[in-house]
């Protein structure tokens, strides 16, 4: 199966491998990015289960009397509720002390059991869920949901950066975001579906969390290991023939040779949590750390999450708050496949920059939008117009986040740190992550209703911030072998200070 489409143009710094694009490692990588599917659902099936008026009336009955009171009727504290913010919030914060648990496992027993735990907690918070009485249980399914979520976001990113051969590993990486967002889109189909049944729309719509949770645990128990973790752990002779399949070539010495070299070096380092914190990997320390936390303050998650309340609260009817959703669902999934195609053929840096200009002016505009129609007093309402404009500018926004900092939030941390802090980093990574994705999940709505329509500025600021950022500071990492990336830290301006000579790996003889 060839892969010439993908193949990046020179200028990488990388070497090249021997080896083809195999079906084996294609439909490998596609069955490990399903883990995608676990926290794309979630993303968008609890904003419109939280906008469902039974599930209100029987969870947050609270939140229905609030709305009823004269001193709320400023449109944007309709929904501002700390129980009703923690039930979308509290998976997140699992997903934070998981992912450091799932660090160690990751190491240990290998990506493939990191994979099959997180399907596992996933399928059990999803079945609570469902059969739900009471907002503890609600709480308690969510916080499974947690583990599920921060298992498999710490797993699958390095597991398909592995497999995947360095000329198309943007790619398939890149699966694992394609999963995300037609999980998100199937949720909010779901939910339009169920929230016209007469009766239990919310258990249908949280229950079928279980359909993606259980192929996550079918699919790795199946998988293969990756040749780098068998490596860590001692089983060359399995590395090298595993490696030998997903390449489809016999003549992968040079390759082996590389991963084997990080590897050696990986089990000279008996604390990854203290290492990360030298000199030399003060570059893969900061952008683990610095691209998850801009990944959130984007604001994007204010979409996925309330994208129906948000709706609604500009004045969009039940079903057309809904319906709204389910269309930035679309062009979610679709500018995903933008990233697909070009994340490895105009590299990472463009599609970081071009996405963070085209989501401040977004910003910037629904702001004013709302800022013109509702003032900071909260009242007016939306002409048909400028519900059409604000969607559209909503829609414009998500495509630019879903083909840049979507994607590269996950693949970029996972392709820039060496064998022996990767799991450190990726447990960085999605720590950080779901620390803010909490952030934001548990104070969006508060924050609506004290900064209003200048929250959308605020948003807008941080991403001229943080493209500044990746502008000055970033370098292209497109095409680069894993093992490799201490070269390109060498070369960049700011950062070869922080590189020692012997921190330099790979580069075998070919003679």
């Amino acid at each position: 199966m060839a892969g010439g489409a993908f193949v990046s143009e020179g200028g990488s710094g990388g070497r090249d491998y021997e080896g083809g694009v195999t079906v084996f490692v294609v439909i490998t990588c596609m069955v490990a990015a399903m883990g995608g599917l676990l926290f794309g659902y979630d993303l968008g099936i609890s904003g419109g289960v939280t906008s469902m008026d039974e599930f209100l009336s029987k969870f947050f009955p609270q939140l229905e009397r609030q709305r009823e009171n004269a001193k709320h009727d400023t449109a944007y504290c309709k929904f501002d509720d700390q129980k009703l913010q923690l039930f979308t919030s509290s998976l997140y914060l699992a997903a934070l002390v998981a992912s450091f648990v799932a660090s160690v496992v990751t190491r240990k027993y290998g990506r493939k059991v990191s994979m099959f735990t997180g399907g596992l907690a996933f399928l059990t918070g999803a079945l609570i869920n469902a059969f739900a009485i009471n907002v503890t249980m609600l709480i308690v399914g969510r916080l499974l949901l947690g583990v599920g979520v921060g298992f498999a976001n710490q797993s699958t990113p390095v597991y398909l950066s592995e497999m995947a051969p360095a000329k198309i590993r943007g790619a398939l990486n890149i699966c694992f975001q394609v999963a995300i967002t037609s999980g998100i889109l199937v949720a909010n189909l779901i939910n339009y579906g169920t929230s016209n049944m007469a009766k239990n729309g919310w258990r249908v719509s949280l229950g079928l969390a279980a359909v993606p949770a259980l192929l996550m645990v079918i699919g790795s128990f199946f998988l293969p290991d990756t040749p780098n973790s068998m490596l860590e752990r001692g089983r060359y002779e399995e590395a090298k023939q595993m490696l030998k399949k997903v390449r489809g070539t016999e003549n992968v010495d040079h390759e082996f040779e590389d991963i084997r070299d990080a590897c050696e070096a990986a089990k000279k380092v008996e604390h990854p949590w203290k290492n990360i914190m030298q000199s030399k990997y003060r570059p893969a320390l900061v952008f683990c750390s610095a691209i998850p936390f801009f990944q959130q303050i984007t604001g994007i998650n204010v979409i996925m999450f309330y994208a129906p309340v948000l709706f609604k609260t500009l004045g969009f009817g039940d079903d057309a708050a809904l319906m709204s959703a389910v269309i930035t669902g679309v062009v979610n999934v679709l500018a995903t496949f933008v990233s697909l195609y070009s994340a490895d053929r105009f590299g990472r840096r463009f599609l970081f920059l071009e996405g963070g200009i085209q989501m401040f002016i977004c910003q910037i505009l629904v702001g004013s939008f709302i800022g013109l129609k509702f003032g900071t007093t909260g009242t007016g309402t939306l002409t048909p117009a400028t519900a059409d404009w604000i969607l559209v500018f909503i829609c414009v926004y998500v495509a630019g986040f879903a083909w840049s900092w979507g994607p590269l939030g996950w693949l970029v941390p996972s392709e820039i740190c060496p064998l022996e802090i990767r799991p450190a980093g990726q447990a960085i990574n999605v720590s950080v992550n779901m620390f803010f994705t909490f952030l934001i999940g548990q104070f969006f709505l508060t924050m609506l209703c004290h900064m209003k329509f200048g929250l959308f500025y605020f948003f807008g600021g941080m991403v001229a911030i943080m493209t500044i950022f990746i502008y000055f500071l970033f370098p292209e990492t497109r095409g680069v072998p894993i093992e490799e990336m201490g070269r390109v830290w060498k070369q960049h301006w700011f950062w070869k200070s922080y590189i020692p000579d012997d921190a330099v790996t790979g580069g075998h003889d070919e003679n």
